[in-house]
């Protein structure tokens, strides 16, 4: 659970994609250099998003929305307003979890070094140092940066992979879009960030929501 929650508050930001077909053929983690480069910008950086999780364990995908931030280093937010108000935060090495009438949960990364990996792993994304990211992840991408372009994550630490098979972004330009993240158990979880959001259907499939990012300028 804290490992998808993790990943999902380590979205890269202002995002969807436009994944259309192309001659593109994956590329190498150190020819994505460039593209994860150009992704990097200042803290703080804030937006909206809205997520379903397809759970194996349920008829109807978890929808919710609300507001993602980088506030610089190691400290994420990522805010719930629908349907339940609630608040994850990652600041000097703890992850806390505040829901609305109830205690707030504090937890350390020290115990769990697989979120750590995670956390540095998303920090250099976000600030587009491909490098660092390479240390976590085996990259592949298809598309240039001045068009439609798709990075493929796959985790390279065993207990990371436990939890999260691939972690897929979407992007046009210097703006990613839309997230896909496969978990290692089957369940599924789509971000639509930025512009994207309004365009949530009412009731999400896992193909409608593919098709949208495939589909995003």
């Amino acid at each position: 659970m804290f490992a998808l929650l993790l990943c999902m508050m380590l979205l890269p930001w202002a995002n969807a994609s436009r994944c259309e077909t192309t001659a593109a053929v994956a590329t190498s983690s150190a020819t994505s250099e460039p593209l994860i480069a150009a992704l990097g910008q200042p803290a703080p950086a804030r937006t909206a998003f809205a997520e379903a999780r397809f759970l194996k364990v349920l008829d109807k995908p978890l929808v919710v929305s609300g507001e993602l931030a980088w506030l610089g280093g190691d400290q994420l937010q990522r805010r719930v307003d629908h349907p339940n108000p609630e608040t994850a935060s990652i600041a000097n090495g703890e992850v806390t979890l505040q829901r609305a009438g109830k205690a707030a949960r504090t937890f350390s990364l020290s115990h769990a070094p697989q979120l750590q990996v995670l956390l540095d792993s998303f920090v250099a994304l976000l600030s587009g140092d491909g490098s660092r990211l390479q240390q976590a992840f085996n990259i592949s991408q298809t598309g240039e940066a001045s068009g439609a372009w798709t990075l493929t994550l796959l985790p390279r630490d065993a207990k990371v992979a436990k939890a999260v098979a691939s972690i897929v972004v979407d992007g046009y330009g210097k703006q990613s879009r839309c997230m896909q993240m496969q978990e290692a158990d089957g369940d599924l979880a789509i971000d639509l960030l930025g512009s994207l959001v309004e365009k949530m259907p009412a009731q999400p499939t896992r193909e409608s929501l593919q098709a949208l990012c495939q589909g995003a300028h």
